[in-house]
């Protein structure tokens, strides 16, 4: 049987379609999909990748010019997906192929190479030498002393940081033929040496998850599981061992997480489980770095790859299991750029393509995950319970009317919130305090005339940040210094008043309260810089503060086992945002903070404050009860037609001329009108909740249809026939996550 005569490429630039060349005969059976090539493009040579192979093409087709790889950069139900992905998300297949085979495959990078030192004397000689270098020479004592202990050598870095020495001593000690230095590659992505644990005896409700998924593994057939778990619940040890099944079978094993810097506990877990070699993909990583991991997929060497949305593309052979922790959380959907891809959905059809078991879990499932478990497309298992005797935590809601009566104004604290706290700190216990708006003042306006500071290139308030004393704007960074004392529209001077609380704010006014009160904030301004939440994480588990006081941040995968309260500031927070979905992640996020209290031995309790006490969302996400949750929620969805009962597609239309862009996309929703079957609900033109961003008016049209791809192809037609200006951007985001933002 003759290879295939002919190579379709989808090229890194320039066009959006895929090209047809043929493959000349000393190439034929090297030459496979996935791999780098250099190509003919009218007078130029250009990059590209093998997408697939036939043995059919049009005529006066051109050879491929070279292969610049030795073997494929991705496996073949890579490509299947991408097709999919390009198809079901409207977007351009090079789009899709920039996730598949990311920037830093493309780029000519080297494997990074770092001293490493290991000592080349025996452990007795090592310590004899220690002795007599005490007194005269401390700092190349303390290298040796640190090298009793790891004889096999370090990296340099790592040897500076841990013995706090200059580079000079370990110098003369090479000089002295104590120690020797090599070149050696590092990658910090990989995890082998750790201090190891052996799976923890489950409860007969893990038990019963794991088998199910377990049965689908041992058919290799595709199948979804749902776990759905209280807070607590052990959730991770199900994962840990289903990933243990799948290696026992000689497959590897793809862990999905909302956001790689918030899952270090997760992260340390796998480490301590396996002695298999654990890929962990993270933005941090250089583009040489990506590359050797990348490597190591491919090559087999390693058995598991953990990461946030961009991992779903990892290449791994013979994978066999696909988990997808939190798979409710909004960071798996891609909402600015095309393809608008959602990392859990796209990954129940990769695993689809190779025929494998994906496990979907979560304390709070988003609501069409649970209502496809209901209709039988999920098997769903269930944890009740918290084990090792832990238990759901104690709920109060106040009604911070009341308080704010008692304080004659507005009042962060309720008293049996500071009660609470003072409880727990004379007993050596921790506390969560959590309020989802960072800064120190959400707003400046003036009480006469009533203007409102805003950034002058988005439609936004400038929220005040006491530290820097400058009103910032958080979507394009612009900032007024120092805050302005004389109102611009009326020209009054003593009438300018803040408004409103952050996170900043908080940590301040419990200061005031409790002044020997040890606290840490956990927000986007103290987690800018590199390293820095891990170094929050590490303070607060190591009891170095009393209070986390933080963001949403807070919510994603915790455990601190000496957290035994949990303090909501304001419950009703995102409770009024006019989006269909306001309602479940209000739930969502209320209830992973929530979980967050009691997860050791000790019992928890959560304070919910609030000026709306009888809305029956607070009660039911303080008790994790989400089966009420979900069947007062799926009724409403069913009575006004929304998700899961219809499907809709968001077409958000950008420029910097607000009324031609705005033009645009009332005149695109007419002629849809015209072209639509009666099946279809077309939403009227309206500005988008951030109707300016970085000088980009943005307007949106809503389709509601059964199914999408009819409005997908006619929309499609459409703008062919008929292509917007190029000033006006358009972005077509299937399944949005948000009908407001």
């Amino acid at each position: 049987m003759h290879p295939p005569r002919f190579a379709s490429v989808i090229l890194d630039e320039g066009v959006n379609r895929l090209l047809d060349y043929e493959i000349p005969e000393p190439l034929s059976k090297r030459a496979a999909p996935g791999m780098r090539v250099l190509v003919p493009l009218r007078s130029q040579l250009k990059k590209g990748t093998i997408f697939s192979l036939k043995n059919e093409a049009c005529k006066n087709v051109r050879p491929l010019e070279k292969l610049l790889v030795d073997q494929p950069l991705f496996t073949p139900d890579l490509s299947h997906l991408a097709l999919w992905m390009a198809a079901y998300y409207a977007a351009p297949l090079s789009k899709v192929m920039s996730l598949v085979l990311p920037s830093f495959l493309r780029k000519e990078t080297r494997e990074k190479e770092e001293l490493f030192i290991k000592p080349l004397r025996s452990k007795k000689e090592l310590a004899a030498l220690c002795r007599e270098m005490r007194e005269k020479h401390p700092s190349q004592a303390a290298l040796l002393e640190l090298f009793l202990k790891e004889p096999k050598g370090c990296f340099l870095s790592d040897l500076l940081k841990r013995t706090k020495v200059s580079k000079s001593p370990v110098e003369r000690l090479i000089e002295k033929k104590v120690l020797s230095s090599s070149l050696l590659p590092r990658s910090p992505s990989f995890v082998s040496d750790f201090f190891q644990t052996k799976p923890k005896v489950l409860t007969n409700e893990q038990r019963v998850a794991l088998s199910a998924v377990t049965e689908s593994l041992v058919a290799q057939e595709f199948a979804v599981h749902l776990l759905y778990g209280i807070t607590g619940s052990g959730k991770t040890e199900v994962y840990l061992q289903a990933i243990e099944e799948a290696l026992s079978l000689g497959k590897t094993a793809l862990f999905l997480v909302p956001e790689i810097s918030l899952t270090e506990q997760t992260t340390e877990r796998l480490r301590s489980r396996f002695t298999e070699k654990i890929a962990i993909m993270h933005h941090r990583l250089s583009d040489g770095e990506r590359k050797e991991t990348w490597k190591k997929m491919q090559n087999g060497s390693v058995k598991i790859a953990l990461g946030a949305r961009s991992a779903l593309f990892s290449p791994l052979p013979r994978l066999g299991l696909i988990i997808v922790d939190e798979e409710h959380d909004a960071s798996y959907k891609q909402k600015e750029l095309a393809p608008t891809y959602h990392a859990r959905d796209a990954a129940i059809m990769r695993a689809k393509l190779l025929s494998i078991p994906i496990l979907l879990g979560s304390a709070t499932p988003a609501l069409e995950s649970y209502y496809n478990a209901t209709q039988g497309k999920y098997r769903l298992s269930m944890l009740t319970q918290r084990p090792e005797k832990a238990t759901l935590p104690q709920i109060q809601i106040i009604d911070m009317k009341k308080e704010f009566e008692k304080a004659k104004g507005f009042t962060l604290f309720s008293e049996a919130l500071l009660g609470a706290l003072k409880k727990r700190f004379e007993v050596g216990e921790q506390a969560l305090l959590f309020l989802n708006r960072r800064g120190y003042h959400t707003s400046q306006i003036c009480l006469k005339c009533s203007y409102l500071f805003k950034c002058p290139h988005c439609d936004l308030s400038l929220t005040f940040h006491r530290k820097q004393n400058a009103l910032t704007c958080h979507l394009c960074g612009y900032s007024l210094f120092p805050p302005p004392a004389t109102c611009p529209q009326c020209r009054e001077d003593s009438t300018l008043k803040f408004k409103g609380a952050g996170t900043e704010q908080v940590e301040r006014a419990l200061h005031a309260l409790l002044p020997t009160v040890r606290t840490l904030r956990m927000d986007a301004d103290t987690t800018r810089l590199k390293g820095s939440l891990e170094t929050l994480f590490k303070q607060f588990r190591s009891g170095k503060a009393d209070v986390l006081i933080g963001t949403q941040m807070i919510a994603k995968g915790l455990h601190f086992p000496s957290v035994t309260l949990v303090g909501i500031l304001q419950g009703d927070g995102g409770l009024h945002l006019p989006d269909f979905r306001a309602s479940e992640m209000s739930f969502q996020l209320l209830s992973q903070v929530a979980g967050r209290s009691g997860r050791g031995v000790l019992p928890g309790e959560v304070l919910i404050q609030t000026t709306l006490t009888d809305h029956p969302l607070l009660k039911q996400a303080a008790l994790q009860d989400y089966t009420a949750f979900y069947t007062q929620e799926i009724e409403s969805r069913k009575t006004f037609a929304y998700p899961p009962f219809t499907r809709l597609i968001k077409l958000v239309f950008t420029g910097k001329e607000k009324k031609q862009t705005e033009g645009c996309a009332v005149s695109l929703r007419q002629e849809l009108v015209h072209k639509l079957s009666s099946d279809h609900e077309l939403f009227p033109v309206t500005p988008c909740g951030h109707a300016k961003i970085k000088e980009n008016y943005r307007f949106q049209v809503l389709i509601k249809a059964r199914d999408v791809r009819g409005a997908l192809f006619l929309l499609n037609q459409l703008l062919n026939n008929r292509p917007l200006p190029k000033s006006v951007h358009l972005l077509i985001d299937v399944d949005p996550l948000s009908t407001y933002f």
